[in-house]
């Protein structure tokens, strides 16, 4: 056995085990997300409606639906289902929180992302925190897109009957 194929022998014994870590944290993630809106379904509106990107009634029927978007996303990820689909459904989804972020950023909207609670407007004095939370999202779309590159884990319903496609190597 060559050292070349110890090593590769190795990167795919341990590379399914990483993604399935990967894939549990950005579960763990989207069920939290959708789990701290989902109560005030209004609140999530408002906070969507805060970006200022969209009609005030289109961001509420957005924000009354975003919370459930997170949370299916979160089971998918959580039992491994369709963990491809999901990764590029999460991908999609931070790209556009990073731009609506990014925007506010720009713009000198004073607002909370909303992305863990109700968000919105803040009061006069608060300081936005837009630097950290985008790169927390920045740091979420790369797990993202570790799923997307190789959605073979352990522990999920994708992988029952042991059946895996041929990733890219």
């Amino acid at each position: 056995m060559t050292v070349n194929s110890v090593g590769e022998s190795r990167r795919s014994a341990v590379l399914p085990w990483i993604g399935t870590a990967v894939r549990l944290g950005l579960a763990a993630v989207w069920l939290l997300a959708g789990a701290t809106k989902v109560g005030d379904l209004a609140a999530s509106g408002r906070a969507v409606a805060a970006y200022e990107v969209m009609p005030y009634d289109v961001a509420k029927i957005v924000g009354a639906a975003l919370p459930f978007v997170e949370i299916a996303l979160g089971v998918l990820l959580l039992l491994g289902v369709a963990t491809r689909l999901a990764a590029a459904v999460s991908a999609a989804l931070l790209v556009v929180f990073v731009a609506g972020i990014t925007s506010a950023w720009v713009r000198g909207l004073s607002i909370d992302c909303g992305c863990f609670g109700t968000g919105g407007q803040l009061a006069p004095g608060q300081t936005p925190s837009y630097g950290p939370e985008l790169l927390r999202d920045l740091g979420f779309l790369a797990l993202a897109g570790f799923l997307l590159v190789r959605p073979h884990t352990r522990i999920s319903v994708d992988a029952i009957g042991g059946h895996h496609p041929k990733e890219e190597q």
